[in-house]
């Protein structure tokens, strides 16, 4: 999938997400928050401008959140994001509640929408993990201007071949094809097996 098939897959999906912010003491606080649009590189969401998580926002400018689909374990997708936030202001939450009706239930009248805000997600970082495809599958992203960050387990050219880490990989995903070995990272569950038991320290963390 492209970016914007992750973004549109997280609202019109999953929809409501687990987001965590910092409150002023530096300690993370989280919140169930309702993704409500998308496009090519945002996600946008609302909130009202009288609670702690608006405050939070203003701050600190960021945001980090998971959704997750799937009746259990096996079978699920979990999407996280890092990302910059801006606030939009009021102008766009009428064809937010066009597009998210349940919303007039909760503030019914124009007067009680006033206190409503809209926030853009612009630019950040993004991985799916996929549980429910064998083996697992692990995709990154970005969005906006924000540069992809490179994580995991690499096997460098100090590989010596003596199949240590084939033993211990739980998903099968290190080829073996030449030395060095290759880690496939669309596979990895970054459970650290193969840097504990390389004998010769070929196995870094990123």
């Amino acid at each position: 999938m492209e970016t914007r098939d992750y973004l549109s897959y997280i609202v019109n999906e999953i929809h409501t997400v687990i987001v965590a912010t910092v409150d002023k003491d530096g300690l993370p606080v989280t919140a169930a928050i309702d993704m409500v649009d998308s496009d090519d590189n945002s996600l946008y969401f609302l909130t009202a401008k009288g609670k702690n998580f608006y405050d939070r926002l203003k701050d600190k400018n960021f945001l980090a959140f998971t959704a997750m689909k799937g009746e259990d374990t096996m079978s699920r997708v979990a999407i996280s994001i890092r990302g910059k936030v801006r606030e939009l202001g009021y102008e766009n939450i009428p064809k937010l509640f066009e597009k998210n009706k349940y919303m007039y239930e909760i503030y019914p009248t124009i007067e009680s929408r006033q206190a409503l805000t809209v926030f853009q997600i612009y630019e950040g970082n993004g991985e799916c993990f996929d549980l429910s495809k064998k083996p697992i599958e692990r995709a990154n992203f970005t969005f906006g201007n924000a540069s992809q960050e490179r994580s995991g387990y690499f096997i460098t050219d100090g590989c010596i071949g003596c199949n240590k880490c084939i033993e211990v990989c739980p998903q099968n995903c290190i080829i073996i094809d030449s030395i060095p070995y290759v880690i496939e990272q669309n596979h990895c569950l970054h459970c650290g097996n193969c840097f504990r038991v390389c004998p010769v320290g070929a196995v870094e963390r990123r």
